[in-house]
């Protein structure tokens, strides 16, 4: 997620970023540079055709990196709990 650190910079100095998918201006033909999708953006924004994605707080970003980091450490509690019984075991 390269996005983040300049998001919450950006928050940091008071500016408001506007997060959007790209995928959604990917299906206008004929754009094709970055400069041109930038420009594509800005029109569709000023006009308020853009939705912006939800991007939680940061006390809810916090718990959600705690609850991920959680799910990801579970699936591997029985191996080590394993490796534990037959180190003391063995003596």
């Amino acid at each position: 997620m390269y996005w983040i650190p300049i998001y919450e910079l950006l928050e940091q100095h008071g500016i408001v970023p506007y997060l959007v998918k790209g995928r959604h201006g990917k299906m206008v033909p004929g754009r094709t540079t970055d400069w041109n999708d930038a420009q594509w953006l800005q029109k569709l924004h000023a006009r308020g055709l853009r939705q912006s994605s939800f991007r939680p707080d940061a006390e809810m970003t916090g718990l959600r990196t705690l609850v991920r980091y959680r799910a990801a450490l579970v699936p591997h509690r029985a191996p080590h709990i394993l490796h534990m019984q037959r180190a003391l075991q063995q003596m």
